[in-house]
């Protein structure tokens, strides 16, 4: 199947108000290009249009207000001076034909003091704390304890939501994202050890996502709305010893509300995607990569053929491959190596420097014919 120029990851796709060019999809990556007070950097922009042949782009994760930072010069989506820095990033992007989506993210217990415009402890739904350093301004910190949050913070923390999913499309994306995945707020509700509430939201694990993805639906339309989901994703401490019973109830609740599609993340120890497609009628978006090697061109078309999900998202793979879809059209390896010394730095080393295949081509005839002249 990866021998032809017809890769079904090229195939166009269309549903709701997704129409999309192909089937790859640009996960989520967090790289720091922000400023202090947490406005997108310049150089974010020509980074997103580099990469807008993507069938859709999904940005890195996006503070929804200051309460929710989990770190240092991460972009937020809270003040106009965010929302103006955002709008000269789905300028650029639309300018070259794209499309892209804002990923929310609330830090929830992950974060530091030293992390935090506000300076403060973060909350999460349990006094559970992170076991791994953290990023902060000038490094890694030991992680705080966090303190737990009220029925009040839980209610604010949505409307800080549904706030930056209304200045989200006043900067012009098509839609949001809300990241309900790897060790972020809404998975520490949904797994076993950072949820240890006595109240409704913990007796009922879904109950937090189901409210927060309901209000943000109602605010901005759910063909405007997806969901990242990891199930199982043991990152930064986190454990979910039977998560198939909780995703299947989550989800059976959330279909109904014809979202624009879940963005669904697969591991060793829960076959997610298979258990939960039949759960799902709507857009699936696979991504077999965390946790593992980036993924291949072949995964990818087999995730497809096995009808497992309708698109796929590839995250390393677009970050050193800028023209990806062009790749993949001539089943190019996908060999060009991260830049691990920038990849979490504030400029464009490592972030808008990666060649397009045309320009490695053209870098390796200029190579052979100063080899030929010398």
């Amino acid at each position: 199947m990866t021998n032809t120029p017809t890769s079904p990851l090229l195939a166009p796709y269309t549903a709701g108000s997704l129409a999309l060019p192909n089937r790859l999809v640009m996960a989520p990556m967090t790289r720091y290009r922000a400023h202090a007070d947490g406005t997108p950097l310049p150089v974010v922009a020509e980074h997103y249009a580099q990469r807008a042949e993507a069938g859709l782009l999904v940005t890195e994760g996006i503070w929804p207000h200051r309460r929710g930072q989990s770190g240092w010069r991460l972009p937020g989506l809270e003040t106009e001076a965010h929302v103006s820095g955002w709008r000269a990033v789905t300028d650029a992007v639309h300018a070259r034909g794209g499309r892209i989506f804002a990923q929310l993210m609330h830090g929830g217990r992950q974060g530091h003091p030293l992390s935090r415009l506000l300076g403060d402890i973060p909350a999460g739904p349990s006094a559970v704390r992170t076991p791994s350093p953290v990023h902060v301004k000038d490094g890694k910190a030991e992680a705080p304890l966090p303190r737990e949050m009220t029925t009040a913070d839980i209610r604010t923390a949505i409307d800080d939501h549904v706030a930056a999913a209304h200045n989200a499309l006043r900067a012009g994306f098509d839609g949001v994202e809300i990241h309900g995945a790897n060790s972020y707020l809404t998975h520490q509700f949904l797994a076993d050890n950072t949820n240890l509430r006595t109240d409704a939201y913990g007796r009922e694990r879904t109950l937090f996502a189901v409210e927060l993805v309901t209000a943000v639906a109602e605010a901005v339309g759910a063909d405007r709305l997806g969901l990242r989901l990891s199930p199982g994703n043991p990152q930064f401490g986190m454990a979910e010893r039977h998560p198939g019973p909780v995703y299947r109830a989550l989800l059976d609740r959330l279909d109904p509300l014809g979202l624009a599609y879940l963005h669904l993340t697969d591991n060793d120890a829960y076959p997610a995607l298979a258990d939960l497609r039949p759960h799902w009628s709507g857009t699936l978006i696979a991504n077999v990569g965390e946790n593992h090697a980036p993924t291949t061109q072949l995964q990818g078309e087999q995730v497809l053929a096995a009808g497992r999900a309708d698109l796929v998202s590839y995250g390393r793979a677009f970050l050193t491959h800028p023209d990806l879809p062009a790749r993949i059209a001539v089943n190019d390896p996908l060999a060009t190596p991260i830049d691990m010394a920038h990849l979490y730095t504030h400029g464009a080393a490592g972030y808008t420097d990666y060649p397009t295949l045309e320009e490695e081509r053209a870098q390796q005839r200029k190579r052979t014919v100063v080899t030929a002249a010398s």
